[in-house]
């Protein structure tokens, strides 16, 4: 019990440093862990991206509001904003955010009217804002995920400070009186303002995810709404000293960098499963990895067999993804990952009543191999197959087509090229191995025979299908 707590105190020590991209290592003499240099080149996830949206301003809080004024409507003005953001952590980050728009408020819009009844007033205020924000991921936080269980919604808190300019519109009541008194108060350092509020992100993909925000946003300043306006000011309306107002946005933000995966949606328990992993084996030191981890599965690159583990397999000592059940299917892939079954099933044993059968090594080595997205270059953990397939077709009487596919990304005409590519790959690495070079024809046919095909567009089907549409496979003749 005392050994796992202090391995939980560990890891927590550990896991802010990992998740910024930092490898940990050891000293070889002493044993005592460490941390090596952050470098741009050591970091594992994306933590920068620009943010941008627009909404409606209302004016809650003051002396001419936008809730419900005293003609018993809403008057609804417009806002925009754009944002740098830096992740610092899976959890927290710093946002440095511009914010432009326009409140409407009191009896009417003071552009859409000629006279006022009397003791009515009506206003409007154009503002500009510059503030930083702390932004606070409550779903890494309280979530429980897995590797199997990737999410895509996040609940996120916003609080900050910042400076305000803004100029601010009144309109007096009263058929003589309708001049549009007007006050411009600049950027100063001293004229601080508060927002906080909470956003609902919605993962659209690796590279965007959009966002529905509600901000509270406190001025500090009496004369926001434009009560204070002029000589003849209305401030005593209401006894307060600071105009608030709400303002609810959707944007989009655009996660930058050369990673797949951005830092904030980054699953916290992959790392502190490795980090317990580690540090309970009493066997095994933490090594630095000399040549690094091509892959990310946690094995150096010096003694990884496998070096193009897919994203989120775990794998064994030697960095090879786990296949529990030995069906040629890992089970990062294998909807049944205890029960062998065929690799066209997923993995899973066809029913009792299935006219199917049983796999043949003959299906199995026609069904072909996977390639990485946007690549025709054949992975190490293809050569098995490759091997018992130089081994069918010298053994046959039939000729065979060397088929190349791809997923429905990219254009007709590029998927065309890129499965002619990858048909001529395998076909060079057969003959160049052993196989009749008289028995085998290259034939690309792009994204046209897909193994799933509703899978058009890509993004309507898990990554594990969109993997099984780009491949190489055979057909006799």
């Amino acid at each position: 019990m005392k050994q796992n707590l202090l391995s939980l105190v560990a890891v927590g020590l550990l896991l802010p440093m990992s998740l910024a991209g930092q490898e940990v290592s050891s000293d070889a003499n002493s044993g005592s862990q460490n941390v090596s240099p952050f470098t741009q080149a050591s970091k594992r996830f994306n933590d920068w991206s620009i943010s941008v949206g627009a909404g409606v301003p209302l004016i809650q809080s003051a002396d001419m509001t936008s809730i419900k004024n005293g003609n018993g409507k809403n008057l609804f003005g417009y806002s925009a904003y754009i944002s740098i953001d830096k992740a610092i952590t899976h959890a927290f980050g710093l946002n440095l955010q511009y914010d432009r728009g326009e409140t409407r408020q009191g009896y009417a819009y003071t552009k859409d009217h000629a006279t006022l009844p009397d003791r009515q007033i009506a206003g409007r205020t154009q503002y500009n804002a510059i503030s930083i924000l702390g932004d606070i991921n409550f779903s890494n936080l309280l979530r429980r995920v897995d590797n199997k269980s990737p999410f895509r919604w996040a609940l996120h808190g916003y609080a900050g400070i910042g400076t305000l300019a803004y100029k601010s519109y009144r309109q007096d009541p009263g058929p003589y009186n309708q001049t549009l008194n007007f006050e411009s108060k600049p950027f100063k350092l001293g004229s601080l303002f508060g927002q906080a509020g909470a956003g609902l992100k919605f993962k659209v993909n690796n590279r965007i995810d959009i966002e529905g925000r509600l901000m509270y946003v406190v001025t500090g300043d009496d004369e926001f709404d434009g009560a204070g306006v002029g000589q003849n000011g209305y401030n005593l309306t209401e006894d307060q000293i600071s105009d608030n107002f709400f303002n609810g946005t959707l944007g989009v933000t655009f996660k930058l960098g050369k990673h797949q995966s951005h830092l904030m949606w980054h699953d916290p328990l992959q790392e502190i499963y490795y980090k317990l992993d580690v540090l309970n084996d009493k066997t095994q030191d933490i090594e630095v990895c000399k040549k690094g981890d091509v892959d990310n599965d946690g094995v150096c690159d010096d003694w990884d067999r496998q070096l193009d583990t897919p994203a989120g397999a775990r794998v064994d000592g030697a960095g090879v993804a786990l296949d529990v059940d030995l069906d040629g299917v890992i089970d990062l892939y294998d909807k049944c990952v205890t029960v062998p079954g065929p690799v066209e099933n997923q993995g899973c044993p066809y029913p009792s009543n299935s006219t199917t059968g049983i796999v043949t090594d003959e299906d199995r080595i026609l069904k072909g191999i996977e390639f990485d997205l946007d690549s025709d270059r054949i992975l190490p953990s293809n050569t098995p197959i490759l091997t018992q397939a130089i081994n069918y077709i010298n053994a046959s009487n039939s000729n065979f087509k060397v088929i190349g596919g791809t997923d429905t990304r990219g254009t007709e005409e590029y998927n065309q090229g890129l499965s002619e590519r990858r048909a001529n790959n395998v076909k060079n690495y057969l003959i160049q191995n052993g196989a009749d070079k008289a028995k085998l024809e290259a034939i690309g046919r792009g994204e046209k025979n897909l193994l799933y095909p509703e899978c058009e567009p890509a993004e309507k089907c898990p990554e594990w299908k969109n993997r099984a549409n780009r491949r190489v496979y055979f057909e006799s003749k």
